[in-house]
Parts: C-alpha cells; sequence; structure tokens
C-alpha cells in the first residue's frame, strides 16, 4: 500500500510538470511577440540616442561646459539602461524559445562554446539583475577561469540558464545574510571554470545562509522552496539538475552547512565535436 501510494504521488507530480508545461508554453507564446517590441523599440532608441549625442557634441560651444557635462552623463547612463534592456530581452527570448523547442519535442542542440565567456557573462547578469531590485546590494565577486580552455560542445542555451540559476540562489543568500546585520561579515561569491581530465568542471562557492538538512534533502523537489511568495518557484533546481545531469549527461552536487554557505558544482564531460 506504500508504494502504491508513492506511485500516486509521483503520477500527481508529473501530471502537475505536464499542466505547468502546457501552461508555460503558452505564455512562452503569447509574451514572445511583446517581447520582440520591447528589443526592437531599444536598439531604435539607442540609435536615436546616438544621435542625440552627437547634436550635443556638435552644440558643446553653445551651451554652457556644466549643462554639456550634466547632458552627456544623463545620455552615457541612457545608452547603458538601453544596452541593459536589449540584454535582458535576448536573454527572454532565448529563454522561450528553449520552452516552445522543448515543448515540440525538440532537443536543445549541441554547441562549441566558450564556457569562461558563458560563465563570466551570466554570473554578472545574475549581479546587475539583483542590483536592479535593491541597489544597495553590493558584493564582493571573484573567477577564476582555466587560460586557454578549448570551445566545448554544450547546450548554451540551457548551460547559462543552470549557471543563472545557481547564482541567482548565491545572490539571495548572501543578501538574506547580510540583512542580518553580522559584525564583520562581508558577502562573497566565488566562480570557476576548469578542466579535470576529461571533464569541465563549473562551481559557485557563497558565504551567504547555507543550507539545513531538511533543505538539502527537498532540494531538487519540483515546487520546493525556501523563498517567500514572490520571490521562488521551487522549479530553479530540479530544472538545473535536468539540464547538468539528463541533457548533458553530467552531474549536480553541492556541500553546505548551515551559516557558513554554499557551494555548487557542474561537472560535465568535456566533448569537442
Amino acid at each position: 500500500m506504500t508504494e502504491i501510494e508513492k506511485l500516486k504521488e509521483q503520477l500527481h507530480q508529473q501530471q502537475k510538470m505536464a499542466s505547468l508545461g502546457m501552461l508555460a508554453a503558452g505564455i512562452a507564446h503569447e509574451i514572445q511577440n511583446p517581447l520582440n517590441f520591447v528589443i526592437n523599440f531599444s536598439k531604435m532608441s539607442g540609435k536615436l540616442l546616438n544621435d542625440l549625442v552627437e547634436l550635443i557634441e556638435d552644440s558643446a560651444e553653445k551651451l554652457q561646459e556644466e549643462d554639456a557635462e550634466e547632458m552627456q552623463e544623463i545620455a552615457a547612463d541612457l545608452k547603458d539602461n538601453m544596452q541593459k534592456i536589449e540584454e535582458h530581452g535576448e536573454r527572454a527570448i532565448s529563454i522561450i524559445r528553449g520552452i516552445l523547442l522543448q515543448s515540440r519535442g525538440k532537443e536543445g542542440e549541441f554547441l562549441p562554446t566558450d564556457i569562461a565567456t558563458l560563465v563570466h557573462e551570466y554570473v554578472w547578469l545574475s549581479y546587475h539583475a539583483m542590483r536592479a531590485h535593491n541597489k544597495d546590494f553590493n558584493i564582493s565577486i571573484t573567477e577564476h577561469y582555466q587560460e586557454n580552455m578549448p570551445k566545448m560542445m554544450v547546450i548554451p542555451q540551457d548551460l547559462s540558464r543552470a549557471v543563472l540559476n545557481l547564482m541567482n540562489n548565491a545572490c539571495y543568500t548572501v543578501e538574506e545574510r547580510t540583512a542580518l546585520n553580522e559584525e564583520g561579515y562581508s558577502p562573497a561569491i566565488n566562480v570557476e571554470a576548469h578542466c579535470e581530465g576529461d571533464t569541465l568542471v563549473i562551481s559557485i562557492e557563497d558565504n551567504g545562509m547555507g543550507m539545513t538538512e531538511e533543505v538539502q534533502k527537498g532540494l531538487y523537489e519540483a515546487f520546493f522552496t525556501t523563498k517567500p511568495i514572490g520571490k521562488g518557484t521551487g522549479l530553479g533546481m530540479p530544472i538545473t539538475q535536468d539540464i547538468v545531469q539528463n541533457r548533458h549527461h553530467g552531474k549536480l552536487s553541492f556541500t553546505s552547512a548551515p551559516h557558513q554557505g554554499t557551494t555548487f558544482t557542474i561537472s560535465i564531460p568535456i566533448r569537442l565535436k
């Protein structure tokens, strides 16, 4: 009877995931067009901004020096903001395409990828996303990437999501610990990528809240989350595990201790072609 109950629960979870998949595909399809508008108008606005900067430079002699400098600073900030809008929009489109491809039963394509560049890009994308929500959020991020790593065959769209999920969790937990105002605490995240024999190893280490044994046991369960409503869906870690283990035939492992921090390690067999 216990085994039957377990099977019923597994079937129930599978049905929930299937329904969620259909819902996600529908949402992805509906928001693709407005996202395209966001990206296209950000590009158009960027070109207009360049024209404005040229006009400011041409009219510099007619403007007071302080006014000209202030206008150039504002234009530079606007240019930076437009670039971030375009980057985040492109990332959202990439995620949507992945959802639609998966819903149609198509596997992700393995492509030669510069791992260091990919990891670096999504580490800082996560950081800037956190900064957008909390301007006071600030951490020390150290990165160590093996030099001259060859391009490796991975599904870049999926691996970037895995890195982003782990980095988002690391940022969240150090932010949570920072809020405790502990004397002497300095939030830090260390990111590494290197080759160990025929294995690619990516690790993200934080000195945040760490995880209790209870949290560790439920970490990869769908819909399990310790975050408050609106900040977590409980799907990030199951998706990350699926990306690493099922799509890249690798291993996702972690070490963690309460109030000391957590290290997640992605280990993937190296494919060069």
